[in-house]
């Protein structure tokens, strides 16, 4: 007879089902009114059961990988309601161990295809707000570690990346990659390089209309700065997007500005070796430029000696041929310029 009465076991839409309805009860000040203390601290660890549930059936563990069927199931639900909404919304008021897991939940969830669409970003492209939310999380010490990896996991998505880059938002990583926190602001420095170099079309369109106040403020706010590693993070990604083909049009105004060249010119005297390398890689293409400007060429002339002296002492730690080849081509260059 006990066997009649065993409970069906729960599928993936009933567990994503189920967290939604108990997301209500992690914010006291709006959960239902009357309710006992310890009975909602009994569907808060509910709450956190389920997410721990999601988290396996999505990422598998020691025993079993992730089945497919199950993840898609779960996907699909997950995105039929508001349940992404209330997640983050409501992750605050969640203990530590559950917020860790709906972070990876969520992560997770921006990779999972059904029926080969990415149905995560159809939900964010409606529900575009969310990303309002997130990236004001980074003002947030306990959260923004939380924010900051389901933000970084949503700009996966090329609409919502968009969004971020034609937005105010991307203003406020000139602040949140200095900001004092040395754990959130290296987070924030990751967030900003994937926002500048993971959608190659929408950054250079996105360069390409707002070139003007966006290096100004990533010149003095960031190469610059007088943060040893806010310059050496700046001047790698600096590189990193002037030498991608799909910017070869900001690349070519870039190295064309007097300004740009002084303060890589300083860089270069920098005592970090790292920084000295990364500066060397973004100065080349100054030297490279075949149309330079004459004021570039003047200055470049007046600083010879100097440049010629700076740009020996520039040598990586370990031997490195093609770094020595593109050394040797910029000398040649430099020695050849005439007033």
């Amino acid at each position: 007879m006990k066997g009649l009465f065993k409970s069906k076991p729960r599928t993936p839409p009933d567990i994503v089902r189920q967290t939604r309805d108990l997301l209500v009860y992690a914010d006291r000040s709006v959960s239902i009114p009357d309710l006992r203390e310890s009975k909602r601290q009994e569907k808060l660890s509910e709450l956190s059961k389920n997410l721990r549930e999601l988290k396996l059936i999505l990422y598998g563990n020691s025993d079993a990988e992730p089945v497919a069927e199950a993840c898609a199931q779960l996907t699909q639900e997950f995105f039929k309601g508001d349940t992404l909404r209330r997640l983050i919304t409501m992750l605050q008021y969640l203990n530590l161990e559950a917020r860790k897991d709906a972070t990876q939940v969520v992560a997770n969830l921006q990779r999972q295809q059904v029926n080969s669409r990415l149905i995560a970003s159809d939900y964010l492209e409606s529900n575009i707000d969310l990303m309002d939310f997130l990236v004001d999380g980074f003002e947030n010490t306990d959260m923004a570690l939380h924010y900051g990896t389901m933000f970084r996991e949503c700009i996966r998505h090329q609409i919502v990346a968009k969004y971020v880059l034609d937005s105010q938002h991307v203003k406020k990583f000139f602040y949140y990659i200095q900001l004092p926190n040395f754990d959130i602001a290296a987070d924030a420095a990751a967030t900003f390089k994937e926002l500048l170099t993971r959608h190659k079309s929408t950054v250079a369109e996105f360069l390409t209309k707002n070139e003007d106040w966006f290096f100004a403020d990533y010149n003095s706010k960031l190469l610059e700065s007088s943060n040893y590693i806010t310059r050496r993070q700046a001047i790698k990604l600096l590189g990193d997007i002037l030498l991608d083909r799909s910017n070869s049009v900001v690349m070519t105004k870039y190295v064309s500005s007097m300004d740009n060249l002084r303060i890589l010119m300083n860089l270069l005297r920098e005592s970090s070796k790292t920084i000295q390398i990364d500066a060397f890689h973004v100065f080349k293409l100054f030297v490279a430029n075949q149309r330079k400007p004459s004021d570039i060429i003047n200055i470049l002339v007046a600083n010879k000696n100097k440049l010629l002296r700076l740009l020996a002492d520039v040598k990586p730690d370990k031997e490195d041929e093609s770094f020595e080849a593109d050394k040797a081509q910029v000398v040649r260059e430099i020695v050849s310029l005439k007033p």
